[in-house]
């Protein structure tokens, strides 16, 4: 069903926890798992490089082979860019909510309004 899943991650909290959902749809569909970072202007590349190592390790301790992609730009544009990319059936992504007094939304409600495939949003 979810021959393609992308997981965008970042330093979160959400984000390590999503990793076990992430992880448990890729072992149970049998999908190609794509480790996603985005890096902004101004963020280290080389913390986000590690990030990305330490993911891929994890994952593949729980016998999950996955691709890394580390691409630079504003999250939500990008991981919906990736998404059509890679033709992606799915995209798994952390919350941190949407914050209505100031009018910002989150980077994962303005993926589901991208995105080009299903958003799961794990809180």
């Amino acid at each position: 069903m979810f021959n393609t899943v992308l997981f965008p991650i970042d330093q979160s909290r959400q984000a390590v926890e999503t990793a076990g959902v992430a992880l448990q749809l890729a072992q149970e569909h049998g999908s190609r798992l794509v480790l996603l970072s985005v890096v902004e202007p101004g963020q280290e590349p080389a913390a986000v490089a590690e990030l990305l190592e330490q993911a891929k390790q994890r994952f593949a301790e729980a016998g999950v082979a996955c691709e890394v992609l580390e691409r630079e730009g504003k999250p939500a544009f990008v991981i919906g860019d990736v998404a059509d990319e890679i033709n992606a059936d799915l995209i798994v992504m952390g919350t941190r909510g949407i914050a209505i007094e100031s009018d910002q939304q989150s980077t994962a409600a303005r993926v589901i309004q991208l995105a080009p495939c299903p958003v799961l949003v794990v809180p």
